[in-house]
């Protein structure tokens, strides 16, 4: 039988918190993670998108945080900054329902380091952010790593891949021996795995069971599309029959996002964009204007969509297809979020079809065929979608 928040022995008022955005049940990580964690454990946590990994160590942080000491206590280190700006987000929205005064600040690469450093003197509980920037801070003392009580690697496979690990060592290194590490991800490979376990001592290992890979929450669909060219206009069919409120679209190709983006402003759809090049305040824009009332899309990379929790997220579409069946659990994770129902389609052409068919394979699920006719879902029987054509004669007619 699982365990309440109550029995975990978290303070009612972060209960009373966590009840104000519904939630009154701790899921199955943050039932493994929250009482080790509150005793001080090292922890590596691995369970799939969208089971609640944030809270499994925001709690226990919240829990542990001294409040009325004005210093930096905790490190977050996330891969990318819209990941980082979420947990912000989350801890910010934490306090303000509980009640429970810790402050946070995001410290992410590419913006101005004269404006972190200043909100930085304000003494922040937690900093969250990019490992390269928070490395450079401690470097330059401006970040008293020798205060922090626990680290957190947030996305630790991808943090603790070959281009990061060394710099995750170099802040670690740099608090004291005595602190707290926790690293949390969805998946470990063989390599991110062992690199953990190396880098941390002592450690107590919660994973959630394989059985639970895949959001049983979330149905999969397909629509075919004649063309890539034609994808849009699929998509744009598929908004009215599902009578969408919010729904991320995937795309691969970053030009082809600006493009598509472009495309449906003219068609006066609520449309922003997510991806690598764009500024840190055009992301911080666009998350919040996704995060407005009515029909809201926003179109995302992969890499700039990791880790994105946005409430309401009915739908997730892909107009282009992604590398491998673990980046599809990714993508589609952005629904079906804290037991919601929610909905994935992918808009492929019949050349893409045999993909579709490995995603099924590898990941056990079923991708049903699915079309728009006369405004309605109806299942795959039908003719794919086609544009419009007007004959010869239909001209002549006309004229």
């Amino acid at each position: 039988m699982m365990l309440t928040f109550n029995e975990i022995g978290l303070n009612p008022r972060l209960i009373e918190g966590l009840n104000k955005v519904g939630i009154v049940q701790p899921t199955e990580i943050q039932a493994g993670v929250i009482p080790l964690a509150l005793r001080n454990k090292n922890v590596i946590g691995q369970s799939q998108t969208g089971s609640g990994k944030t809270l499994a160590y925001l709690l226990p942080l919240f829990e542990k945080i001294q409040s009325d000491k004005r210093e930096l206590q905790a490190i977050i280190l996330a891969p990318t900054h819209e990941l980082a700006m979420q947990i912000n987000f989350e801890i910010k929205r934490l306090s303000g329902n509980s009640g429970v005064p810790v402050a946070s600040v995001p410290i992410i690469g590419d913006v101005n380091i004269v404006r972190q450093i200043e909100a930085l003197r304000e003494k922040p509980h937690i900093v969250v952010g990019s490992v390269g920037r928070i490395q450079e801070l401690i470097g330059k003392k401006k970040i008293n790593a020798q205060t922090i009580k626990t680290i957190v690697i947030d996305e630790g496979d991808r943090l603790l891949s070959q281009n990061d690990i060394n710099r995750v060592k170099a802040v670690i290194k740099a608090t004291m021996r005595d602190r707290q590490l926790m690293v949390f991800a969805a998946h470990f490979s063989n390599k991110a795995l062992v690199a953990a376990k190396e880098l941390i001592d002592n450690v107590e290992i919660v994973k959630t069971k394989e059985k639970n890979l895949v959001n049983t929450d979330i149905t999969h669909h397909y629509v075919i599309a004649q063309s890539q060219r034609d994808k849009l206009e699929v998509l744009r069919k598929l908004m009215a029959a599902f009578k969408i409120e919010r729904a991320i679209v995937f795309i691969n190709n970053e030009e082809y996002i600006e493009r598509t983006t472009e495309k449906l402003h003219y068609h006066h759809y609520k449309a922003y964009k997510i991806f690598g090049r764009v500024s840190k305040e055009e992301r911080q824009r666009a998350i919040e204007g996704f995060r407005g009332e009515g029909t809201r899309l926003l179109i995302a990379s992969d890499i700039a969509a990791r880790g994105l929790d946005v409430k309401g997220v009915t739908h997730v579409f892909n107009l282009d297809l992604p590398e491998d069946s673990r980046e599809y659990l990714n993508r589609v994770g952005r629904t079906g979020r804290n037991g919601q129902k929610g909905t994935a389609v992918s808009i492929v052409t019949e050349r893409e079809l045999p993909i579709v068919r490995q995603l099924e394979k590898e990941l056990k699920i079923k991708i049903e065929k699915r079309g728009v006719f006369k405004g309605a879902i109806v299942s795959g029987n039908r003719p794919p979608f086609k544009k419009k054509s007007v004959t010869k004669s239909q001209v002549k007619q006309k004229h």
